[in-house]
């Protein structure tokens, strides 16, 4: 089985599940979010934002291929570039933390160890670029798939709570500790990131 970890770009965004690549809940406000959904212009947004973050910022993703198939994205930037995460009863952002957006596997894919190694390459490529943190909003409330990941997977995978909320906790991971994960935490990731959202498969390239 060959996998890779590729850094997410305009050229890949079509990898991504139909849906999220045309979401735009974290990348705008509330209000422009719901105006771009109305207007029909939501994948175009999503591209500007990607655009807008790889010229300043860099890399904000990873896409996982298992034999050229896409199987899985990550999707994390500094929250100065995540409109939405200021409408959180929880904010701000930690400044010395990135902001864990959304992830996903597809179904089929757990068990091999795929979330273990993609929030450890985001670890690594986020210590090289000084941040010491990964913090995320967890939906403690979480019924059904959606943007915001269920708050009590994030903690079975490491995160610890640093603003309580009866809904929308913030919580907060540090980065170092990912790099020791062993295979005892894969069932925990699997169960975090095949949560986002069900799909039955992406497209094969």
């Amino acid at each position: 089985m060959g996998r890779r970890l590729v850094p997410l770009t305009l050229d890949n965004l079509q990898d991504l599940p139909q849906r999220c690549r045309s979401c735009v809940f974290w990348e705008r406000d509330p209000v422009s979010g719901e105006a771009a959904v109305k207007a029909g212009t939501s994948a175009l947004e999503k591209e500007s934002w990607i655009s807008a973050v790889l010229l300043d910022w860099g890399s904000c993703g990873r896409v996982v291929y298992v034999d050229d198939v896409p199987v899985g994205f990550v999707l994390y930037a500094p929250p100065a570039y995540v409109p939405r995460s200021t409408a959180f009863p929880t904010s701000p952002v930690s400044p010395d933390a990135v902001q864990l957006m959304t992830a996903f596997i597809v179904p089929g894919y757990e068990g091999q160890g795929l979330g273990r190694v993609m929030v450890q390459t985001v670890a690594k490529d986020l210590l090289r670029r000084g941040f010491k943190a990964i913090e995320a909003f967890g939906d403690a409330r979480w019924k059904e798939p959606a943007c915001v990941l269920p708050a009590d997977h994030l903690l079975a995978v490491g995160f610890k709570t640093v603003r309580q909320h009866a809904t929308y906790p913030r919580l907060r991971l540090e980065l170092r500790t990912t790099l020791s994960w062993k295979e005892d935490v894969e069932m925990a990731l699997d169960r975090l990131l095949g949560a986002v959202q069900k799909e039955p498969a992406l497209r094969p390239l």
